[in-house]
């Protein structure tokens, strides 16, 4: 008995993994339903399921590089194609190929920021992203498509779609993005943060959708100014 239990504590972490999968798909099929609330609501689940996996894994000690490997599977699926089915159902598939192409290399992307990622891991500070993370690419672009939706944004269509190519171009840049893997919740700070929150979760209660697509989007663009400015400043040194 002794020696099984050690052998189910690894399937926990691995069946968080397997349940963000399979949510992934329950989306896509939603998608393809004509279904896009839905959709995006397996998505957002998926990655609180993707989220709790690792953390699972740290707090049981049952880290494993096949645990690795398949979370950066089951992230494809999840926080690639179904995502990309989302966005070419609803809005790529007016633009005919060019929509399949964007639609496709946001996948594409997608796989080579997470094979980087597992290469890489270890490499740098831990509490950055080299290039933005696929599951932040996913829920953003999902909640895009749920304003488009919601607030019956045609017209707008072009715009989608080259926001869909930036975030799939940002997975494989080298603009760094904070991980807030390590944050330091030192006791002066317990206040400020609990103030923080309280506001956030209240916003969040009142425009779900709005509150979240504004504080994804101020996340994509911080990481895009902030590696400007840094290229500007170095600029400036090299040329006094």
């Amino acid at each position: 008995m002794h020696s099984q239990k050690p052998q189910l504590m690894y399937i926990l972490p691995n069946l968080f993994t397997a349940s963000s999968a399979f949510l992934g798909i329950v989306s896509v099929i939603a998608s393809i339903k004509g279904d896009y609330e839905k959709a995006i609501l397996w998505i957002i689940l998926s990655l609180i399921l993707d989220g709790l996996d690792g953390r699972v894994a740290r707090l049981t000690k049952t880290t494993s590089k096949f645990g690795v490997e398949f979370d950066s599977l089951a992230d494809l699926v999840a926080f690639g194609v179904a995502p990309a089915i989302l966005f070419y159902l609803s809005i790529g598939q007016h633009f005919g190929r060019f929509g399949t192409l964007v639609s496709a290399m946001f996948v594409v992307f997608g796989a080579i920021r997470l094979a980087r990622f597992n290469v890489t891991t270890g490499t740098y500070e831990p509490n950055v992203f080299i290039g933005l993370p696929i599951p932040t690419a996913a829920i953003v672009s999902a909640l895009y498509v749920g304003v488009y939706i919601n607030y019956n944004l045609i017209g707008f269509e072009w715009i989608y779609l080259i926001m869909q190519c930036v975030l799939a171009v940002l997975m494989v840049s080298n603009i760094r993005y904070p991980s807030f893997k390590k944050v330091n919740f030192r006791q002066a700070h317990v206040m400020r943060i609990l103030v923080v929150l309280v506001i956030a979760f209240s916003m969040l209660y009142l425009y779900p959708l709005e509150s979240a697509t504004i504080v994804m989007s101020i996340y994509i663009f911080y990481g895009i100014i902030r590696t400007t400015f840094m290229f500007l400043k170095n600029l400036k040194k090299e040329s006094e």
